[in-house]
């Protein structure tokens, strides 16, 4: 799990010092233009990032101290304060506070990294350094996304970022996919990603979930990358970052590159699209 956070933060580094690089020559057409996030100017995305690093940044904090979780009404006022900034504020306090965090980050010793277990306020039990981390690269991995794409509608998520979040997609899967847009039907794909290549099963049924092969030859709920299924009704191959892409909602045709292939009789990418909406 150390070399699991070492990564993590590793890659927090590398993602913020390009993003900062490209915020700090944006003008105020850029900072306003429309966003991958649906409803957010590009200025409002960072908002997002910077309130959120400020959040973690208080989280990680609480947990070092001993204090626990700052709470609900701290994160409303960090978001308050972030939505009342000009777009240009936005941008410059984004470079600031998600820098002290990702440094914060750094300075973490092998022995906090291994044994500081942090409430994140959401999440059923208080977790490791690795799997904080690894939820805010997932947020700033996407995120990033969401701003490049306004500019070069062919954007792809960062190497980096696909390495480490593919193989620990489970619970966005079961978080974000949705069955009941098949209107009942019960789906099982053998998915096959490149860059880097997987193989495992996605079970579209209730509830949504990355699927193996049990003793019994039924599929069974997983949260890390598995076995893709003997039988299934369908295969889907696509870039990594794609296949993130699409369980998060970023996956509109005009995004879709024309190595993503879907073969079956059963279910079609825009079925796929509609169980996985996005948020």
């Amino acid at each position: 799990m150390t070399e699991r956070a070492d990564r993590n933060i590793e890659a927090l580094r590398t993602g913020h010092d390009l993003l900062a690089a490209r915020v700090r020559g944006f003008g105020e057409a850029d900072l306003t233009r429309p966003s991958g996030a649906s409803e957010w100017d590009v200025s409002q995305v960072l908002s997002h990032l910077g309130s959120g690093a400020e959040i973690f940044l208080a989280v990680l904090d609480g947990a070092l101290s001993g204090e626990g979780h700052p709470g609900g009404e701290f994160a409303q006022t960090v978001w308050a304060r972030w939505d009342a900034m000009s777009p240009t504020e936005r941008a410059e306090a984004f470079v600031r506070s998600n820098d002290v965090l990702v440094t914060r980050y750094e300075e973490l010793d092998a022995a906090t990294r291994k044994e500081l277990r942090i409430d994140m306020g959401f999440m059923p039990v208080p977790v490791d350094v690795a799997t904080a981390t690894g939820l805010r690269l997932s947020e700033f991995t996407h995120h990033t996304w969401d701003i490049e794409v306004a500019f070069d509608p062919g954007a792809t998520l960062s190497p980096e970022g696909t390495d480490l979040l593919i193989d620990h997609a489970g619970m966005l899967v079961g978080f974000l996919g949705k069955a009941d847009a098949l209107g009942g039907r019960q789906v099982t794909l053998a998915i096959r990603t490149t860059a880097p290549e997987r193989e495992f099963g996605l079970d579209v049924r209730d509830p949504v979930a990355l699927a193996e092969r049990g003793s019994d030859q039924e599929t069974r709920p997983a949260v890390a990358l598995v076995e893709s299924p003997d039988r299934p009704d369908g295969v889907l191959t696509a870039p990594g970052e794609w296949w993130l892409r699409l369980v998060t909602g970023r996956h509109a045709p005009a995004h879709t590159p024309d190595s993503v292939a879907l073969t079956s009789d059963a279910i079609t990418l825009d079925d796929l699209r509609r169980v996985f909406p996005g948020f």
